[in-house]
């Protein structure tokens, strides 16, 4: 069972880093972003090609970062450049990302198994199992959480917090709006893609259809952390959808020991997040059942 629990903390904090760029779109943008299922598996499938290629994985990983920066740039550029709705770019860059990603491996997958990864000199120490990716993984949230709160301090930072706020307040003191959405897009992406790519190192391959379902993943990271620790102040935001992360991994491992069928763990995670969200209409409704009942026994 520690085993097993470690191995869902390990996968939590590289999932982790995804949600923080899904945090970032969905709650700071309050955009709805599609594109990270494409950007995902294309962290993937640029870390996995140049991996297997014989490249230093740390240098894999951060071209894979570039190329995830990319994707979000070109969903910005459609949005508020060519005025197509939000949703809908999103949708087209990761349709586009998909026929993008098989070209970049050159066929669905591209196995990882006795090469060189970020995860090498960990175990070249003498760490085995979950260690040298719990390692990484604390290493790289931390570094990327630390990161994201200092920018968002900042003036430009502070700029994309406000567009996501209020738009037309924003443009109103001065702020390029449009180029605040396309930054925070493309951080958003880049974060994404640099999961992407830690993920196909830690699973050993990479696949194009490995991000199929993964913004479902980081809404339910991110409710789940907000529902359980709260978002009193960014930096406790940042904190706990790095921590519901890891809960939704450790949730995950848990149902699946206890016999869950793998096919239905996307059923599993769309009614979690459903429920979640669902919370603001739920407590009323329950503690005003529980006053009723309270106020007939009287």
């Amino acid at each position: 069972m520690l085993d097993i629990i470690l191995g869902a903390v390990a996968l939590g904090l590289l999932w982790a880093i995804m949600s923080l760029g899904v945090y970032i779109t969905y709650r700071v943008l309050d955009v709805a972003d599609l594109t990270v299922e494409g950007t995902i598996a294309l962290g993937g499938a640029v870390a996995a090609r140049f991996i297997s290629s014989g490249m230093n994985p740390w240098l894999a990983t951060s071209i894979a970062l570039a190329a995830g920066l990319l994707g979000g740039l070109c969903t910005g550029l459609l949005h508020t450049k060519l005025k197509i709705p939000a949703l809908l770019s999103g949708i087209l860059t990761m349709i586009a990302l998909y026929s993008i990603n098989l070209r970049v491996m050159g066929k669905s997958n591209i196995p990882l198994l006795r090469v060189k990864t970020v995860y090498s000199p960990l175990q070249d120490m003498g760490l085995s199992g979950s260690f040298p990716s719990l390692i990484v993984g604390v290493i790289i949230v931390v570094a990327v959480a630390v990161i994201l709160y200092w920018f968002f301090g900042t003036e430009i930072g502070s700029a994309i917090r406000a567009t996501g706020n209020n738009q037309n307040m924003a443009r109103a003191q001065g702020i390029n709006t449009s180029n605040m959405i396309i930054l925070g897009l493309v951080i958003s992406n880049g974060l994404v893609a640099l999961s992407g790519s830690l993920i196909a190192q830690y699973q050993s391959f990479a696949d194009v259809q490995m991000g199929t379902g993964s913004i479902v993943i980081g809404l339910a990271s991110l409710i789940i952390g907000e529902v359980l620790f709260g978002t009193r102040t960014f930096k406790r935001t940042l904190v706990s959808v790095s921590l519901g992360a890891i809960i939704y991994r450790i949730i995950i491992a848990l149902v699946l020991k206890a016999g869950m069928d793998a096919n239905d763990l996307k059923l599993f995670t769309a009614v979690t997040v459903a429920v979640c969200l669902s919370m603001p209409m739920i407590k009323p409704a329950v503690a005003g059942l529980f006053h009723s009942k309270n106020t007939t026994g009287r």
